[in-house]
């Protein structure tokens, strides 16, 4: 992921930034607890597309 665009681009539904799991291929924020998915090297950043986070995983416990 760039860290350039990793750098602005924040969460669609809190506002909140972004951290990249490059094992998951996912785009994370703990505050809205969502992750999206980097598909194909592109972030997806829909709702719609995004998985719930675990409380270990809103917690940054998971990593």
């Amino acid at each position: 992921m760039d860290k350039q665009l990793l750098s602005i681009l924040v969460c669609p539904v809190s506002k909140a930034p972004l951290e990249y799991d490059r094992e998951r291929q996912e785009l994370v924020c703990r505050a809205s607890g969502l992750a999206y998915p980097v598909r194909d090297g592109i972030p997806v950043m829909l709702e719609s597309e995004a998985r719930e986070l675990s409380a270990e995983e809103k917690q940054g416990i998971d990593r």
